[in-house]
């Protein structure tokens, strides 16, 4: 992606002439990306987390806020890829494509509902996972 975006401005300074295609490419390796990244950023516990009063929380509560926001989360993504599976759908009867290549967007929206219901599926499994393992890994309450 870097070197295409390198060489698309390099084409645009120098012969003023973009690389035909390179925002476009470059939008679906961004939401290629983003969404193949958010299962594990999920599993291990990566997200931007506001912890100032967790130091406060006996751990047995810690562990419950950790399995409520983690059950949060699984609902409202699995709600968020359930709405993508439907755009997906529209977009496949409508035959809408790319601008310039013309390629068809349903497969990409469909990849995205699918990274979706996985990352639910991630917090699913930190959510119900014995509080064994939960009291061993440090990201326990991290959602």
């Amino acid at each position: 992606m870097m070197l295409l975006t390198f060489v698309d401005v390099l084409g645009r300074k120098l012969f003023d002439h973009s690389l035909p295609g390179s925002l476009e490419i470059t939008e679906l390796l961004m939401l290629g990306l983003i969404f193949a990244g958010l299962p594990l950023t999920s599993l291990r516990g990566e997200h931007v987390i506001f912890d100032l009063l967790d130091h406060l929380l006996p751990q047995g509560l810690q562990a419950v806020q950790g399995a409520v926001s983690n059950l949060v989360c699984t609902v409202l993504l699995a709600g968020a890829s359930w709405l993508v599976f439907l755009r997906a759908a529209r977009t496949g009867v409508d035959g809408d494509t790319t601008a310039q290549f013309q390629w068809p967007l349903a497969p990409f929206q469909y990849a995205v509902g699918a990274l979706l219901a996985l990352t639910a599926l991630m917090h699913l499994f930190l959510a119900v996972r014995p509080p064994a393992q939960q009291a061993d890994d440090p990201t326990a309450g991290a959602v």
